[in-house]
């Protein structure tokens, strides 16, 4: 059992969404940042798909009723529990009775708890991600709030006995971290600026030659407006070459949009399933991480990838991800 004894800015259940029904009005959803999703899922001898916790820019505070095994991932919100730091990126087990709790931002802005098991929340959809607009997943569909009471599914084996064979050799402290992580090579570089992959958008050649050009050679800022549904973002005005009208048609994760008065917006996990905006960019899939770590005010960059190049960055980033599967349990096992 854990509890919520201070509910944060935004902390909300998050898998890795429900695709497959925006045929239906219901949006795909999910995690801003799927991979330090996955990350802290498999640090906490997870599987990718498990539920955690989603929390921006102000942390929950958390209590645990029972020891457990968590792996914290994403963003570096000061984690620290008894007022002492908690690592992230590797496996920590904590005492029945710890309270994790959460400070100043230091990099990135989203920050991700996983539970071994997983948080237990009823399915909607395949999903237990919490989309609040339709008030569906997680806690009763909303952000998570002072008192809620959350349940860890069956961790593995191999999670439960790691975490208490820490747990005895952590004496009088409130919990004991790995002595190994993930390699710095797996660890993201946040910042106040970024470097964006983004492929040409289905209506690039739309606008003019000059919108074309600034896209890839300017540099935007990230609007305080911007949310989980998509970032606006502030920099030249982009412009249409003419007039033109555009049917509404399905819409991705990435997709750049740029409403009439010039500003892109660049859509993210809880983004409208059609849109009717011309769309100048398509971001890369294994950038949207990166994205979704940028607090209001930060400025980023786009380069021009092909489709082939963003598809091999993306099954490159699988292949990491299945390997550091494999040297986790065999780091559990004690190989």
């Amino acid at each position: 059992m854990l509890i919520i004894e201070k509910s944060g800015l935004q902390t909300s259940v998050q898998d890795l969404g429900r695709p497959g029904f925006q045929q239906y009005g219901v949006v795909a959803g999910g995690a801003m940042d799927p991979y330090s999703h996955r990350v802290a899922n498999l640090l906490a001898g997870n599987s990718e798909t498990c539920a955690t916790i989603e929390a921006a820019l102000a942390g929950p505070s958390i209590r645990f009723e029972m020891d457990s095994l968590i792996a914290l991932a994403g963003g570096d919100l000061s984690p620290g529990i008894d007022g002492e730091p908690v690592p992230m990126w590797r496996p920590v087990a904590v005492k029945a009775g710890a309270v994790l709790t959460f400070g100043k931002p230091v990099s990135g802005c989203r920050v991700y708890i996983a539970v071994a098991g997983g948080i237990d929340v009823p399915e909607v959809m395949g999903s237990r991600s919490t989309y609040t607009k339709a008030r569906i997943g997680g806690v009763e569909g909303r952000c998570l709030k002072k008192g809620d009471m959350l349940q860890a599914g069956k961790p593995s084996i191999l999670a439960k006995h790691w975490a208490a064979t820490a747990l005895s050799k952590a004496g009088e402290r409130q919990f004991c971290a790995a002595d190994w992580s993930v390699s710095d090579e797996l660890v993201p570089r946040y910042g106040n600026q970024a470097e964006i992959r983004m492929m040409k958008g289905p209506q690039h050649r739309w606008f003019d030659e000059e919108s074309r050009s600034l896209f890839f050679s300017g540099t935007f800022t990230v609007s305080s407006e911007s949310d989980r549904m998509g970032y606006r973002l502030k920099g030249d005005a982009l412009r249409l070459s003419e007039p033109r009208e555009l049917l509404s048609e399905g819409v991705v994760a990435g997709a750049v949009q740029v409403p009439s008065g010039g500003s892109p917006i660049l859509l993210m996990a809880d983004r409208q399933t059609t849109g009717g905006y011309p769309k100048i960019g398509q971001a890369a899939s294994v950038d949207l991480p990166l994205v979704a770590q940028l607090q209001p005010g930060a400025q980023l960059r786009f380069k021009e990838v092909s489709v082939d190049e963003a598809q091999q960055l993306l099954i490159q980033r699988k292949k990491r991800l299945a390997e550091l599967k494999l040297a986790v349990e065999l780091k559990m096992k004690g190989v």
